[in-house]
């Protein structure tokens, strides 16, 4: 055991595409973690895979740390107990708790994921000096949350803020969750990646860091270029469309966006400023627009999960 007199809480991150299970302190560090990709497994699969990755790693953590709380940041609709939908995990009425209670004797608690990483931003990262904010996470698909005076925005029972499932395109694209012309399906880090493959003529095994090193080093006189370009243009229109429905809404002193964006953030953030400012997509116009990229990265979802 280490350190005997502390507790530790375990933060775990459901994603679209991947599970990481983390070991927290009191100031939000993480000390240890593991992840492993979900990317492939079939539906029916995908429960036993979590449950099995969740227990192994509590047990194994829960030697080397004296362990109080585990919480979980999962996508989707969830509430206290059951995460009644997560269209890109394909889970519904997945009674979570009940079933690791079946192996794990600790308090576990579940919150929709985006939510966890807006409150991890604003309590220890690039949000913590502002009192009115909208989270954005851009990644398998689009979550969202609002906090305002340090208080996540009150939906009721039901969790709310599903950013990604606003419809940005009548008669679009079809979503995972049944619907139509869904934000997610435009101006989701995913769509953009694949929309990006598919231009250039590559299969889903080029990573997304090996295109963003082709989009970084792709000059004007390359074949590729105007078609990066154009990717990336409707990429960003889609999103500044999604964001300035949210801005003209809420009006925050500050948006923070997490996911996979962040890799991104030299490729995308001064267009997609440009895109807002510059663009009639503002109700009220402004000179300067604050975005603010999640500086803990992929690992806001563990720590907010514990929090």
């Amino acid at each position: 055991m280490r350190e005997k007199d502390n507790l530790y809480k375990i933060g775990i991150d459901l994603g679209g595409s991947h599970i990481a299970i983390g070991v927290v302190d009191n100031n939000g560090r993480i000390l240890e973690k593991i992840e492993k990709k979900l990317k492939g497994i079939v539906t029916k699969e995908v429960r036993n895979i979590i449950e099995e990755t969740i227990i192994e790693n509590v047990n194994k953590f829960s030697k080397e740390y004296k362990i109080n709380e585990i919480g979980i940041a999962i996508p989707g609709t969830v509430t206290k107990e059951v995460v009644v939908k997560s269209v890109n995990l394909g889970l519904k009425n997945y009674k979570i708790i009940e079933e690791l209670k079946k192996k794990i004797n600790l308090p576990i608690k579940i919150r929709n994921d985006a939510k966890c990483a807006a409150i991890a931003e604003s309590t220890y990262g690039s949000l913590k000096k502002y009192n009115r904010v909208l989270f954005l996470t851009l990644g398998t698909g689009i979550g969202g949350a609002v906090i305002i005076n340090n208080e996540l925005l009150d939906t009721g029972d039901l969790p709310g803020c599903e950013i990604g499932h606003m419809v940005i395109e009548k008669d679009g694209l079809e979503c995972n969750c049944g619907k139509r012309g869904c934000f997610e399906k435009y101006a989701s880090m995913k769509a953009f990646k694949n929309n990006l493959r598919k231009a250039l003529g590559y299969d889903e095994n080029v990573s997304g860091k090996e295109l963003l090193a082709i989009m970084k080093n792709t000059n004007k006189d390359d074949i590729n270029y105007k078609k990066i370009e154009k990717v990336k243009k409707e990429f960003i229109e889609n999103l500044g469309i999604g964001l300035s429905n949210l801005i003209n809404i809420f009006e925050p002193e500050a948006i923070g966006i997490g996911g996979s964006f962040v890799y991104f953030e030299e490729v995308f953030l001064e267009d997609l400023k440009e895109e807002l400012l510059t663009k009639n997509l503002l109700f009220n116009p402004r000179k300067e627009i604050n975005i603010q990229t999640a500086v803990l990265g992929n690992e806001a979802g563990i720590i907010g999960a514990v929090l």
